[in-house]
């Protein structure tokens, strides 16, 4: 209907000269279901443009309006306030798009706007040093419902891990799991550290001061000693401690991701693009455009020309690339491969350190309107009002695994996204346990397997989905709102696609799920003549299939019972 009204606009607006070709029309949905069930503030916006009150432009478009529209669709074209135009639905055109609803069933809400573009999410992207934890949990399934998203507008979709496994982090790694393996093998005597939080450790003489101190560096260790016996203490390397703890942990990541319905199609290894010698070009690039300087023995990005405070090094005076280097030729990579839209999924502490990348990418030629960076705040657990540290055997942190165990995926993963992303997030453990309406994930999924049991009910009494319905009869103020709200669903998933906000379908889905709920107390479906019952049947399984399409779209589960 917006495509519909937008189109009769234009049409009537081009009849008036003084209006820019440009001229944007916008429409929303009253905030007062009285006010009808669209809205513009044309009038108002073109007051200045056409030298006239808000309120006779509106009277002059509503009335052109009024000989435009087709009566089927659009029942009424009203003027309201200092010059807003609302429009009203017609009966015919609900039941005609219900129709339609029914007849595309889990297509539903499915568009091509985005067809033939190809688009990569980068998200996740944790190193391979440990557990996931509850912050890398809100970046995994927030990447992973905004790839949905586009998907279902019809973009071809890649989800990509970008890590390192070269560097510091992974040398700490490797140093920790060896020195426990040379405790393991009694080739070092054990002692106990009191870290600066208080918490007692027992570490070996050779464990690195700044170590990863987890339970699961020991068990790396003991497979390697239950392996190899104490066969590697003459090793004078440390691949082959990193590359049992890459492996393990690796394999614990993708199990974990797994777990809240995530599969990545690519992994990126930041070691390539070393390897392939991208970013030595890049630098190259950079230095042939002008960009750089070299001062204290160091190469420096001049990022002051971008409205920095200070410019940004590149290559340090050891000669190593500062971490920006290589996220600059990963990103020009992704230009390389064909890309049209490029999303990283970021934590808000890249705020300061991601226009860099952009920058860089404008000096090399690169089209950085086509890099978005979607920034998330941080998770607090919560429990009886209060932040809480959960207990684990690992080390001092929250892993997403036991997150998991003890709310559960579909929960972890609504929570995650019930929220702005732009917003710190509050997970409330209590309300999350809660089998109640007060959870808005119970409250989604209880609604969806209601409506399958009251198919059981309707089939025992003779209604059948396999009758045609007459829609028609379907009259009540709770059925048509019903109607109404079922309808928005293709624009919802537009605009979060569009906006990358998966709490719009979030949201939505909660009025959905009361919108049935007031109809269903209203509107009985047995017991009912048989017309009208089998209308509200079908009336109840477009209302499930918009539940299940939705859920679809947050990764979660629609159960048929609970």
């Amino acid at each position: 209907m917006r495509d519909y009204l937008r189109q009769q606009l234009r049409t009537v607006l081009d009849a008036l000269d003084a209006v820019p070709d440009d001229f944007e029309i916008e429409l929303e949905a009253p905030a007062r279901p009285e006010h009808g069930d669209l809205s513009t503030n044309t009038a108002l916006r073109l007051a200045g443009v056409l030298q006239d009150n808000p309120r006779s432009i509106a009277e002059t478009l509503a009335e052109r309006l009024r000989a435009a529209v087709d009566p089927h669709r659009v029942a009424a074209v009203e003027v309201a306030g200092p010059g807003f135009i609302n429009f009203r639905f017609a009966t015919d055109y609900l039941y005609d798009e219900l129709a339609d609803l029914l007849a595309a069933g889990a297509a539903f809400g499915r568009s091509d706007e985005g067809e033939g573009q190809r688009a990569l999410v980068e998200y996740v992207s944790a190193n391979p040093t440990g557990p996931l934890t509850v912050g890398h949990g809100r970046n995994a399934v927030l990447g992973d419902t905004v790839a949905n998203l586009l998907q279902w507008a019809g973009y071809d979709v890649t989800r990509e891990y970008y890590y390192n496994d070269a560097g510091r982090q992974m040398r700490v790694l490797a140093q920790s799991v060896r020195a426990r393996y040379e405790e393991l093998t009694g080739a070092v005597a054990r002692e106990q550290r009191t870290l600066d939080d208080g918490t007692v450790v027992t570490v070996g003489e050779t464990f690195p001061d700044d170590g990863y101190l987890g339970d699961y560096i020991t068990d790396i260790a003991r497979s390697l000693q239950d392996e190899h016996g104490d066969a590697l203490l003459d090793e004078d390397t440390l691949r082959p401690f990193q590359d049992a703890a890459e492996e393990v942990i690796f394999a614990e990541i993708e199990a974990t991701l797994e777990r809240l319905n995530i599969s990545m199609d690519t992994f990126f290894n930041e070691r390539s693009l070393y390897s392939d010698h991208r970013v030595e070009r890049v630098v190259e690039r950079l230095k042939a455009a002008g960009y750089t300087y070299e001062s204290d023995d160091a190469l420096w990005f001049e990022t002051t020309r971008f409205g920095k405070d200070s410019d940004t090094v590149l290559i340090k005076s050891t000669g190593e690339p500062t971490y920006r280097t290589p996220d600059i030729a990963y990103h020009a990579d992704k230009f390389d491969r064909g890309f049209d839209v490029i999303i990283d999924v970021l934590g808000a502490d890249h705020i300061a350190t991601y226009p860099d990348v952009i920058s860089a990418l404008e000096v090399l030629g690169y089209d950085a309107d086509r890099v978005e960076v979607l920034l998330y705040q941080f998770v607090t657990l919560v429990r009886g009002g209060e932040p809480v540290k959960m207990s684990t055997r690992r080390a001092n942190y929250v892993t997403l695994d036991e997150l998991i165990d003890e709310v559960g995926a579909d929960v972890t993963r609504f929570f995650f996204l019930m929220r702005a992303a732009s917003t710190h997030l509050d997970f409330d453990l209590d309300l999350a346990a809660e089998a109640s309406d007060k959870n808005p994930v119970f409250y989604l999924q209880y609604a969806h397997a209601r409506i399958c049991s009251i198919f059981d009910k309707a089939v025992a009494e003779g209604l059948s989905l396999d009758d045609a319905p007459d829609l028609s009869v379907l009259t009540h103020d709770a059925e048509t709102d019903l109607i109404k709200e079922l309808l928005r669903f293709p624009t919802v998933i537009q605009r979060a696609a569009e906006a990358r906000a998966p709490h719009y379908v979030a949201t939505y889905l909660r009025d959905v799920a009361t919108a049935f709920s007031q109809f269903y107390g209203h509107c009985h479906i047995i017991g009912e003549a048989e017309a009208l019952g089998t209308a509200r049947l079908h009336l109840a399984h477009a209302t499930r299939t918009v539940l299940a399409n939705g859920l679809t779209v947050l990764g979660i589960s629609a159960p048929e019972s609970m």
